[in-house]
């Protein structure tokens, strides 16, 4: 009896702790609810799956009420004025009620203004806007992977003394993919021309002196810097201005001074522009980013940091669908060089495209590397999203309010009795530790500067598998992140849509969770 009655009264102090906890959060929910959420009212302009879409099954959660989505880092939700769009597309192309205005016709005579031979007019300049690019630097183009396999075919020249990539380690799959195969392509061996950062031992993330450091001692026989401007994994915002700046000081001393252009006029002529630029080209260290967890997530300024080119995706924070259209970035200096590319009909000049000529003549800037017609559904469900952006401020605003939403979740999940410091993890948790007590940690950059809207959150110990018996427990109350084996589930409180009412929930569910594992 004596065992029965200590159990129980152990039982009642966890529970109390728990809704004391709870009473805490939802206090601090009402404060930061008055200062974050007043200036976000763009809630309302999305589509959430509901609990029961997402199969939450707890007999807690209201079938039929929204679940918390902190999964926008993988596919944002469904903008409202992204379906009405599309709708309209469709009725366009359809145009039964809309004589004269038939299918092909809306090509140049759109009921709604929006001509689908011009149809990336209308999201270019947002585009241009979120990235810090002149609108002219900007093609919503095709899909992440062709692009970057596009960007790499016109910069990526390797030399017998130059010809090395340089990024961070565990890349992206496909970024990891498309740096091999160029190599190959290049009759190079990736083991040997694929240069990976990994952070130190006992580190999650890279520091930004090593990563300096090695462009510096290395630049030399470094032909590409391509790192992601937010790392998919750890959500670390890498110092882009920096990088690119280190990048782009890695012409050799001996080289610039045999690459200079004469100041005599007449001896100029003889140095053509165009011939010192591919020189440059060939022999310079290019900048490059992919920027798929960047856009729309993070402030950029790509024109006023010298990067050479950038490329995205769109259907994370830009909430475009799955398998959204794309886009890239090419700096204006490279507008008057006689860069090689893959050349299709699209990115001809405008003003003589339909004359079919022979000859191809680029549009100039990035609009040139366009290769095909847009898809037009894909360009308008873009778009939808793109005016909420515009109504909300663009990333000046939205950026205070994803540190503030971000930090927020940080401050509550540092609160449960299940949180590991980072710097404990090694000593706390050394390999193996199957038979320890599950716990997490968070492997996010805590400076916010140096991170984005997610939190990256680490389930130890690794060998008991504890991650994913989170992840079930959380989709059980409701709680959408994005799971990463073998260890990892990244929230990401979305500065666009996401509230603290949102964080609350997941921080206290995590814990519950917890509780049943124990």
């Amino acid at each position: 009896m004596c065992r029965i009655s200590i159990a129980l009264g152990l039982k009642a102090l966890l529970f109390i702790a728990r809704s004391f906890k709870l009473s805490s959060a939802l206090c601090l929910s009402g404060m930061a609810q008055d200062r974050i959420l007043a200036k976000a009212p763009f809630r309302s302009e999305f589509v959430f799956p509901t609990n029961e879409a997402v199969g939450a099954s707890h007999h807690t959660v209201q079938a039929d009420e929204p679940c918390v989505y902190l999964c926008g880092n993988s596919l944002g939700p469904l903008p409202k004025r992204s379906a009405t769009l599309v709708q309209e597309e469709l009725q366009t192309w359809g145009a039964k009620q809309l004589v004269g205005l038939r299918g092909v016709v809306a090509h140049f005579a759109h009921p709604k203004g929006r001509d689908w031979m011009t149809i990336t007019d209308h999201v270019n300049p947002l585009l241009a806007d979120l990235i810090g690019a002149k609108e002219t630097e900007v093609a919503c183009m095709g899909s992440l992977t062709a692009n970057l396999h596009l960007m790499m075919n016109v910069f990526y020249k390797p030399t017998s003394d130059r010809y090395k990539i340089l990024c961070e380690g565990k890349a992206f799959p496909s970024d990891q993919y498309a740096f091999a195969s160029q190599a190959r392509l290049h009759g190079l061996d990736p083991k040997d021309t694929i240069i990976e950062l990994f952070p130190r031992d006992g580190e999650f993330v890279l520091r930004e002196e090593d990563i300096l450091d090695v462009i510096s001692r290395q630049g030399a026989s470094i032909a590409m810097v391509l790192f992601s401007g937010v790392q998919y994994y750890t959500g670390q915002y890498f110092p882009m201005q920096s990088i690119t700046k280190a990048a782009k000081a890695q012409v050799s001393a001996v080289l610039s001074k045999c690459l200079r252009r004469p100041e005599n006029p007449i001896q100029r002529r003889l140095f053509p522009t165009i011939c010192y630029q591919k020189l440059l080209l060939c022999l310079g260290c290019i900048c490059g980013w992919d920027l798929a967890h960047a856009i729309g997530n993070v402030a950029m300024s790509l024109h006023d940091w010298d990067v050479d080119f950038a490329v995205w995706c769109s259907y994370k924070y830009l909430n475009s669908g799955p398998g959204g259209i794309a886009g890239i970035f090419v700096h204006e200096k490279w507008d008057d060089r006689d860069l090689q590319r893959y050349a299709g009909w699209w990115g001809h000049d405008q003003a003589t495209r339909f004359d079919m000529p022979p000859v191809f003549s680029p549009i100039r800037g990035a609009q040139g590397f366009q290769q095909s017609n847009p898809p037009v559904l894909c360009v308008v469900s873009l778009l939808g999203s793109l005016q909420v952006f515009k109504e909300a401020g663009m990333m000046g605003v939205l950026r205070k309010r994803s540190v503030e939403l971000t930090g927020y979740l940080e401050r509550l999940l540092m609160q449960s009795p299940n949180y590991v410091p980072v710097h404990e993890v090694a000593a706390r948790y050394p390999s193996p530790s199957k038979d320890l007590k599950p716990a997490f940690t968070i492997i996010t950059p805590s400076q916010p500067e140096s991170r984005g809207s997610q939190l990256s959150l680490k389930f130890l110990p690794v060998e008991a598998h504890v991650m994913i018996k989170v992840y079930e427990g959380l989709k059980a109350f409701g709680v959408i992140g994005d799971e990463r084996q073998p260890d990892v589930i990244r929230l990401a409180p979305t500065a666009l849509y996401n509230t603290p009412a949102d964080c609350d929930k997941a921080a206290t569910r995590l814990d519950e969770v917890f509780s049943s594992l124990v």
